[in-house]
C-alpha cells in the first residue's frame, strides 16, 4: 500500500466571508464537527466593510485539504476560498511577551531582541514587555530563547499571509 504524505503538513487558506455576526462561530463549528485541526487562525475586516478575511492554517494530518475546502465552501457566508501555496506567500506573526528581566540581565535580553528584529515596549522594575513580528518559525525560536529568562505572559496573533507579488501578477494576466 502506497500512502501519500503531503510535502507540507500545514497549508494556509484565505477565506473571505461576509462580515456578519456568527460567521466565525459557524466556521469554528465546522472545524470542530469534522475534527479538522486549526494550527492558526487570524480574523480581521478587509478594506471593504462588508467582508472579513480569515487566514486559517490547517493541519493536513487531520483531513485532506480538498475535504476542508469543500466543507468551507458549503457555508452560506463564505464568499471566496484561496489556498496560499507554501513558498508562494508572505507570512508574518506578531508576538507580545512579558519576561522576567532582572536589571543585570536586560542587556542580554535586548541583544537577543535586536538580533531578532524586535522592540522593547515597556520596562518595569523586574519585567520587560517585548514585541516581535516575523516568520512563524522565527517567532517560535525567539519564544524558546526567552524561556530561560521566565515568560510571565505571552500572546501571539497567529499567521497572517498574502500571496507573493509574482502570484498576483500571474493572476492578472
Amino acid at each position: 500500500m502506497n500512502i501519500q504524505i503531503p510535502e507540507y503538513r500545514y497549508h494556509t487558506l484565505v477565506v473571505t466571508v461576509e462580515n456578519k455576526s456568527g460567521v466565525l462561530a459557524r466556521v469554528a463549528s465546522l472545524f470542530a464537527r469534522r475534527a479538522f485541526n486549526i494550527e492558526s487562525l487570524a480574523v480581521a475586516p478587509t478594506d471593504d466593510e462588508q467582508f472579513s478575511r480569515l487566514t486559517i492554517v490547517v493541519d493536513l494530518e487531520s483531513a485532506p485539504l480538498d475535504q476542508i475546502i469543500k466543507q468551507l465552501d458549503k457555508l452560506v457566508n463564505v464568499v471566496e476560498i484561496r489556498e496560499l501555496h507554501p513558498g508562494h506567500a508572505v507570512e508574518r506573526e506578531l508576538m507580545l511577551v512579558t519576561v522576567s528581566a532582572e536589571p543585570d540581565r536586560r542587556d542580554e535580553i535586548v541583544e537577543h531582541l535586536d538580533r531578532a528584529g524586535g522592540k522593547v515596549l515597556s520596562v518595569g522594575t523586574d519585567l520587560m514587555m517585548l514585541s516581535l513580528v516575523g516568520l512563524p518559525a522565527r517567532v517560535d525560536e525567539f519564544e524558546d530563547l526567552l524561556r530561560p529568562y521566565g515568560i510571565v505572559e505571552l500572546q501571539r496573533t497567529g499567521r497572517v499571509a498574502l500571496a507573493t507579488l509574482d502570484d498576483h501578477d500571474d493572476a492578472g494576466r
